[in-house]
């Protein structure tokens, strides 16, 4: 299998793309970083990242094939999900039950009084954070009493160290910054959203699309499917994105922060 070429922001965008399109997880690609890319100077000299990209030999002898997911699934579009599905054999259906949204507890919104002491606080703190990690930042904060949270925003000329490998910074920093929002909020909790460039729209979608491409994978090939490490708020996406599928199921598998996603064949109805 030839190499395919992938641009993104990020190197880790270009082979997320590259996995999609092949219908496999990043650990089953053979890569080559051709360019890591540059956000340049304020906006300036920024070029993409570069990747070459091809699905490994042992993955493809059993059973993966050459051509990408989206592609195939394109083929049969005449046909109902029925049409492609194959039988549902009994011993490939785990026992463990599948993925169940949970309603997650409402905690009621800020009074006025508190919102003008929270959020000049919570400014005043990201400014010091940002300075500490010498880091140029503009930061907008908005409340929403829907939901109690507190989306924060943040612009600047090198927002890829903001948001780490996978986002992992990104949600370090909102973990620590949510820790200083609910410190004094007595009964209230306050949910925290902290997000840079739409990153985290970015990624929804890259694993919604994932997530669909591995459930048509588990389908045809009638063998489940383990994804990559993810922390909770990724498997979540995973999780509901397959949640109302009629032939799939997902379940999370290990300890963090090495958790994963499985993606399996249900049972067949008797």
């Amino acid at each position: 299998m030839e190499y395919k070429e992938f641009r993104a922001k990020t190197v880790e965008d270009a082979l997320i793309d590259a996995a999609k399109e092949f219908g496999v997880t990043t650990s089953d690609l053979e890569t080559l970083i051709v360019d890591k890319g540059s956000t340049g100077f304020l906006g300036i000299g920024a070029r993409q990242a570069t990747v070459k990209a091809r699905v490994k030999t042992a993955v493809l002898e059993a059973g993966i094939p050459e051509r990408p997911a989206e592609t195939a699934e394109k083929k049969p579009a005449a046909k109902k999900e029925e049409d492609i599905m194959p039988p549902v054999e009994e011993e490939d259906a785990p026992e463990e039950k599948p993925f169940v949204e949970k309603e997650r507890p409402k905690s009621e919104p800020l009074s006025e009084e508190e919102k003008a002491e929270l959020l000049p606080r919570t400014k005043e703190y990201l400014d010091k954070l940002f300075a500490a990690m010498e880091l140029e930042a503009e930061v907008t904060l908005d409340y929403h009493d829907d939901g109690n949270e507190l989306c924060i925003d943040v612009e600047g000329p090198d927002m890829g160290v903001l948001i780490g490998k996978r986002g992992q910074t990104l949600d370090a920093l909102q973990y620590l910054i949510s820790l200083y929002v609910n410190k004094n909020t007595k009964d209230k909790y306050i949910r925290v959203k902290l997000d840079t460039e739409n990153y985290r729209n970015r990624r929804k979608e890259t694993l919604e699309n994932l997530a669909k491409n591995i459930a048509f994978k588990v389908k045809r090939t009638r063998r489940s499917f383990t994804l990559e490490p993810m922390n909770p708020y990724e498997r979540r996406i995973i999780h509901s994105t397959l949640q109302n599928d009629k032939f799939v199921a997902t379940r999370s598998e290990g300890e963090e922060p090495y958790r994963k996603v499985v993606v399996y064949l249900k049972k067949k109805d008797k």
